[in-house]
């Protein structure tokens, strides 16, 4: 199983600053995701939340159930050291994704403290880069 966790105002796409992250909403993105699991033979559970505590529970419970996550975690990418020590706490792999790339944008956009505790990050080729995170995480589950 694959944990998709996304963080802050995640849950307002296709209506948030489309000219930054398109009109694809979260709803799209979970469907998209779903059929591309199913092809690869593997179960995803989504997660979205606007409380950082609520997404460290959300890591916490996927070092029960999952084989590794995919996170989005928005705004708490530039600062949230919890979010980040959650991710340590978990053992299996994780890739950090955003819609638009982190780069490219704002000054205090450019850096992430969740990046240096993930397997990889994927950032600024929009809804495509949850399915190319899940793609690498089904072949890092089955080949090691």
């Amino acid at each position: 199983m694959i944990y998709v966790i996304n963080g802050p105002n995640l849950n307002i796409l296709g209506v948030r600053e489309p000219n930054i992250y398109g009109d694809i909403t979260l709803k799209d993105i979970e469907e998209n995701l779903t059929a591309a699991a199913r092809e690869l033979g593997q179960i995803i559970y989504f997660f979205q939340s606007n409380h950082e505590g609520e997404i460290i529970d959300a890591i916490h419970k996927a070092r029960e159930n999952a084989d590794a996550i995919i996170i989005n975690p928005g705004a708490f990418t530039h600062y949230s050291y919890a979010i980040r020590d959650a991710l340590m706490s978990v053992t299996m792999p994780t890739i950090e994704v955003h819609l638009s790339n982190i780069h490219a944008r704002e000054e205090f956009r450019n850096n992430s403290v969740i990046s240096p505790v993930c397997k990889g990050v994927i950032c600024g080729l929009g809804a495509s880069g949850y399915v190319l995170a899940l793609m690498s995480l089904n072949s890092i589950i089955k080949n090691g």
